[in-house]
């Protein structure tokens, strides 16, 4: 089974900015393109329909098969990243608590929130509860935590595992990866020399591992002189903590390479993002873009559009484009199959344990 392994980290004072870097770790392609959605969008939960919303804030996301938010940036400098926590457990949801789908989770706190402590606010008031999603991949159920950060530097990473969400709040919560739980990262890298322990500083692809190098060179970084500085400088870190393409290593077939990079700057609004299979560089900055009410949903084009040569390069922010009312009534259907497949889940399991047990029951046919 692949799993989706991935690193977040903030540079909370890199010379008057606020600096984010995120790896994406997955087993295949995921498609992504970057969409930019306005002010005013009109949205429902993606579960029972009891919470709907019209977004206050335009923001850029980066999707998985045009789908799924996973990572992205409003027009606030409030950004958002989704990474795998295999420890989650949602538990089932009563059918009148605040609820969000997987697949909307994401954009709601890009939609509503100008910084960390309304968000938060908001999800220890709600104690809103998530609706898992199937995973079009590999039919995986995910699992999956929420790490938020701001353009005042505040961060907040919000968990699962007993069905009401765990909010770890703090600006010295500057990283986050895969399993195990926040709690016992923050447990295991007190260990590492250099972050309150004696133990040398470790080099495997390791969740854990990964948290240790992430923790201590956004420690160890000079300040920077300009903005090209910074990002070049979280770039860096965020490559030490990136998984190689290569076979799954024995024992962890869940270990997967890094499909693409982004460096976010929240305090100048600059999204940036690099590709490990089409590697060129291209940027988005938002304040370039009109989030007004009434415009248009629009989409950078990177699957088809970024390569090595000849491709998308540098600054697109006026790259993005209509997709059309065919394609968005598309997309909407596939979104709309994905969490009725969620809803069906149980109903899946029960018809599955019948037709084993009918097979299971079969009289074998006699040799001739």
């Amino acid at each position: 089974m692949c799993r989706l392994m991935c690193t977040r980290v903030v540079w909370p004072d890199a010379n008057g900015s606020v600096i984010v870097g995120r790896n994406m770790d997955f087993h295949m392609d995921l498609l992504t393109n970057l969409w930019k959605y306005p002010r005013g969008m009109k949205r429902t939960d993606g579960v029972e329909g009891n919470l709907t919303w019209t977004s206050k804030y335009g923001s850029v996301v980066a999707t998985a098969f045009d789908l799924i938010g996973t990572d992205g940036m409003n027009e606030k400098g409030f950004a958002g990243h989704i990474l795998w926590l295999v420890e989650s457990e949602y538990g089932k949801p009563e059918a009148q608590a605040t609820q969000l789908s997987q697949a909307v989770w994401l954009q709601y706190y890009l939609d509503n929130f100008a910084t960390v402590a309304e968000a938060v606010e908001w999800t220890n008031q709600s104690q809103v509860e998530i609706a898992q999603l199937f995973d079009p991949t590999g039919h995986i159920v995910p699992t999956l935590h929420l790490a938020l950060d701001d353009a005042t530097g505040d961060s907040a990473i919000i968990e699962y595992t007993d069905g009401k969400p765990t909010v770890y709040h703090n600006r010295d919560y500057k990283v986050m990866t895969n399993s195990p739980t926040f709690d016992k990262q923050l447990e295991l890298v007190a260990q590492v020399q250099g972050l309150g322990g004696d133990k040398p500083l470790p080099g495997s692809t390791l969740a854990s591992d990964r948290f240790a190098r992430a923790s201590y060179y956004v420690e160890q970084q000079v300040q920077p002189k300009t903005q090209l500085d910074a990002i070049a400088a979280m770039f860096s870190i965020i490559r030490n903590a990136a998984q190689p393409f290569r076979e799954p290593e024995p024992g962890h077939p869940e270990a997967s390479k890094t499909i693409w990079q982004v460096v976010l700057d929240l305090t100048n609004r600059r999204y940036v993002f690099e590709s490990t299979t089409r590697p060129s560089t291209v940027w988005v900055d938002l304040d370039e873009l009109s989030f007004n009410e009434g415009t248009k949903v629009l989409r950078l084009d990177l699957v088809g559009r970024l390569a090595l040569e000849g491709g998308l390069a540098g600054n697109v922010s006026h790259s993005f484009h209509d997709v059309g009312e065919v394609a968005t009534e598309v997309l909407a259907t596939g979104m709309t199959a994905l969490e009725w497949v969620a809803k069906k889940q149980d109903d899946f399991v029960a018809i599955k344990k019948a037709v084993q047990d009918l097979v299971g029951k079969k009289k074998p046919v006699a040799a001739q």
